[in-house]
């Protein structure tokens, strides 16, 4: 395991929810951290909280998207070690009510965007032989009616996870993805997967199927892609944490 501190690392959708745990958890540890996020004032108020680096922009916008490679690079001291890639968005419908334009726009938010930042990290990756994560979903271990977009892209970034394991290995850059239950979000709270009184009652249904039926923390995150990160012969790995929620438990 490489040492944590001093570690340089992008967080994009660094704000809030996952990306904002986890880079409270390096910079607690000593990283370097860099989180980005579209929004300036949440991205600001995160790293005046955290103690780190803030960048506002969008992972969709290629200018953007080399601003924070700069800025990651700039703020760690003239290298990059791990680049965290969490920016996501959500889009459900029904399969006969899929607007085109939607779902342009959210393989090109939580795919596309993140294949050519990672490609604009390599260099610096390659330099340090470092690492790239990326965030999956329980979408892809169990299926929710409505919910095929946001399915489809993350099963596409599973699959990238194993493809650029496989591609940058020789170049000592570790590859792999992390797969968040729930955990209540901001994004699975607007997309109306989990309300305030879900997390209240631990009542869900989303909990029912769960072998650990509790709903997760942030920090959970943050702890997985901590080893991720630093763990440098594994590569290529697909890690659920979700309390077992991929399991499909029944209970009688």
């Amino acid at each position: 395991m490489r040492p944590i501190e001093g570690l340089s690392i992008l967080i994009t959708g660094g704000g809030s929810g996952l990306g904002e745990a986890t880079a409270r958890h390096f910079a607690e540890r000593g990283a370097r951290v860099t989180i980005t996020g579209r929004r300036a004032d949440r991205v600001a108020a995160a790293a005046a909280a955290i103690g780190c680096n803030g960048v506002a922009g969008d992972v969709t916008d290629a200018a953007d998207r080399q601003a924070m490679i700069d800025a990651a690079v700039d703020h760690g001291g003239g290298k990059l070690d791990v680049l965290f890639n969490n920016a996501g968005n959500m889009y459900r419908a029904p399969i006969e009510a899929l607007e085109a334009d939607k779902l342009f726009d959210i393989f090109n938010s939580n795919v596309l965007s993140a294949m050519l930042l990672t490609g604009l990290a390599v260099p610096h990756l390659a330099a340090t032989r470092g690492a790239v994560l990326f965030v999956g979903s329980v979408h892809t271990r169990r299926s929710f009616p409505t919910a095929s977009p946001y399915a489809a892209t993350k099963g596409a970034l599973q699959t990238l996870t194993q493809v650029l394991a496989a591609e940058l290995g020789d170049r000592g850059i570790t590859v792999n993805c992390v797969i968040p239950g729930s955990i209540p979000t901001e994004i699975n709270v607007r997309a109306g997967l989990m309300t305030d009184q879900e997390v209240r009652d631990r009542a869900a249904a989303l909990l029912s199927a769960q072998a650990i039926p509790e709903i997760g923390q942030g920090s959970d995150i943050a702890e997985a892609v901590d080893y991720l990160a630093r763990a440098q012969w594994v590569t290529g790995a697909i890690l659920d944490v979700d309390g077992g929620m991929g399991l499909g438990v029944t209970r009688a």
